[in-house]
């Protein structure tokens, strides 16, 4: 997929108040530690995690996206009843029925001509909304749309802490499968995005490359329930395997449909997992791990906000000027992998 009519405006961001450390984590589960003798520091250890933020008890997903929202919107200058397309892209949501979207669109007072309704696709929900609302933008089916998400993590952190402390078999070994589940945080952002010849920002979305690998579907699965709430069931270890692998399909998918030269790329922004898994993504794909930019210490797994969080603080940040170009590398459990290309 390539776009030459897109541009990219201006991102939002909002960061939950609370600030919750992997130390924190493990002092809640320090008789489960004790029992299995695992030593503390194995959470930051293992992920690279130090903190990762939550949002205040009875927080909805809608209300983050709505603050980010707002942010993008104002730095944009976008007037609201502009916006022709708006999508909430997350994990999380409000309820079943109706779209979390709705709840978005009638805070921030889009108008009623604006088409609104949920992706959800794992960690790449974001990304997906991405490619969509380019793809209406280029067809000039859209003059200014805006992507949302908000992720609330902390039922699921809660939930695991709790089944990990009730449950009397557990082993060093069954213990594995909830991991990943306590490096996930909480956060919200937004993009807006428009037609170049309705204001050419300078800032391109050019290119955009998935794939799917989804014969892998069951290597991280969640979901509710009333009992245990949300709870999630992760192999690591064969899911970073197969997601590198499929990464790297996808990455000589993007290399021959941008015929960008990797070393072009002045700074990459990747779905932020663990420390193991942007060294052997970075290891794999053959790149420089320097011209990487994270949030994974201090902001952890933000699910479909991890990936654009980066981007955003990154360029916040300086680490993509003006006149170059930034790649986001994206992989997310079924698997998918999706990858942007941008010249900023």
């Amino acid at each position: 997929m390539k776009f030459s009519r897109v541009c990219l405006h201006n991102f939002g961001y909002e960061l939950p108040p609370d600030v919750v450390t992997s130390d924190d984590i493990e002092q809640q589960l320090a008789p489960v530690y004790e029992r299995l003798k695992l030593p503390e520091g194995r959470l930051e250890l293992m992920s690279g995690i130090r903190s990762r933020r939550f949002w205040k008890p009875g927080s909805k997903p809608s209300e983050g996206a709505i603050l980010a929202g707002r942010k993008a919107l104002l730095a944009s200058g976008v007037d609201p009843a502009e916006i022709d397309f708006m999508v909430f892209t997350s994990v999380s949501r409000d309820m079943m029925e109706p779209s979390t979207a709705s709840f978005v669109h009638r805070s921030l007072g889009l108008g009623s001509h604006c088409q609104i309704f949920d992706i959800s696709n794992a960690c790449l929900g974001f990304l997906n909304g991405m490619i969509v609302l380019a793809s209406m933008i280029e067809l000039g089916q859209v003059r200014y749309g805006l992507i949302v998400a908000g992720e609330t993590a902390e039922d699921l952190v809660q939930s695991t802490i709790s089944q990990l402390k009730a449950e009397t078999t557990l082993t060093r070994k069954s213990i594995k499968t909830a991991f990943a589940s306590l490096t996930i945080g909480s956060g919200a952002v937004a993009l807006v995005m428009g037609q170049k010849k309705l204001k050419d920002t300078g800032h391109k979305l050019r290119v955009g490359v998935c794939r799917a690998n989804t014969v892998h579907n069951n290597l991280c699965q969640g979901g509710q329930n009333a009992e245990q709430g949300t709870l999630m069931s992760t192999d690591s270890e064969l899911l970073l395997t197969e997601g590198i692998a499929t990464a790297q399909m996808c990455w000589q998918g993007f290399l021959e449909e941008s015929g960008w030269d990797p070393e072009s790329i002045a700074c990459f922004f990747c779905h932020q997992v663990g420390r193991a898994h942007a060294q052997l993504l970075f290891s794999t794909l053959a790149l420089d791990p320097e011209r990487n930019f994270e949030t994974l210490p201090v902001l952890g797994n933000v699910g479909s906000v991890s990936a654009p969080i980066t981007l955003a603080m990154g360029i916040e940040k300086g680490r993509l000027k003006p006149g170059q170009r930034g790649a986001i590398l994206g992989i997310g459990s079924g698997i998918n992998s999706l990858m942007l290309g941008i010249d900023w």
